[in-house]
């Protein structure tokens, strides 16, 4: 089973989970990680147990009736076994408490926290390719901000165009002056995806490999090798059927390479 992350809101998931419907992809929402049916066990020690949005920790055997090898998820409301999990997508950067509308008010904000905490042990444990694997911060990858992304790219030696930000307390603020629109690389695992040249293509891979990602989308200023990186995001437009195509192949075990 293929398990995309996702809100509920997100149409593009539902329509990539429809779409793989033939690889018996589901999805799995926060309203899930409320429901029984959850064990998850962490290396350490500790009792077994059923469990809602809570992690449970177990230093059995593998033959023990709380092993790891009895862990469960419920994905779409159904309870199944962490072994029919053959991929994950995640599309949560975090829990957000205004998706909890199952959960009384005064207690979303913690019940957010406490499902974002669960949701990073419990993708951070998964042995199937999972596109990102969570840092302690963020479920997407690594949390940075636009200045790291770039400042990241130019220790490699990529040409990039320097972030630049400003304030005013002047009334009159000159206006903005539109730039083209930026050019897209899709990195997914050793895939990358885009009309550009083959050096830009190389540019992507390696920002990601300094990343630790392999799910990554990066901006060009043109297409030609000349170009400068303009930034990168975790987030990638699904609904772009080659890019769809290329997240199945690698959660099915492919690395194409660019």
């Amino acid at each position: 089973m293929l398990v995309v992350v996702a809100s509920r809101h997100d149409k593009a998931a539902e329509a990539l989970v429809a779409n793989w419907s033939a690889y018996g992809a589901s999805l799995l929402t926060p309203e899930d990680l409320s429901v029984a049916g959850w064990r998850h066990y962490v290396r350490g020690g500790g009792d077994g147990g059923d469990g809602g949005d809570e992690g449970e920790t177990s230093s059995s055997s593998p033959s023990s009736p709380s092993s790891p090898s009895s862990s469960s998820a419920v994905v779409g409301g159904v309870t199944i076994g962490l072994d029919q999990i053959t991929g994950v997508l995640t599309r949560l950067p975090s829990i957000f408490e205004q998706e909890l509308l199952h959960i009384i008010p005064e207690d979303r904000g913690y019940v957010a926290a406490e499902m974002n905490a669960f949701l990073i042990s419990w993708l951070s444990s998964l042995k199937c390719p999972v596109l990102n694997r969570p840092t302690p911060t963020y479920l997407l990858g690594p949390a940075w901000r636009p200045e790291q992304w770039v400042y990241a790219a130019a220790q490699l030696g990529i040409p990039v165009r320097p972030v630049r930000r400003q304030s005013s307390l002047l009334a009159s603020v000159r206006p903005q002056v539109m730039e083209k629109p930026a050019v897209k690389v899709t990195v997914v695992g050793d895939r990358c995806l885009g009309e550009v040249e083959k050096l830009l293509a190389s540019h992507a891979r390696r920002l990601a490999d300094a990343a630790q990602v392999d799910l990554l989308t990066v901006n060009f200023s043109s297409s030609e090798s000349s170009a400068e990186l303009l930034g990168a995001d975790l987030w990638a437009d699904i609904s772009a059927p080659n890019v769809a195509d290329a997240i199945l192949e690698f959660l099915s075990g492919g690395h194409a390479k660019c």
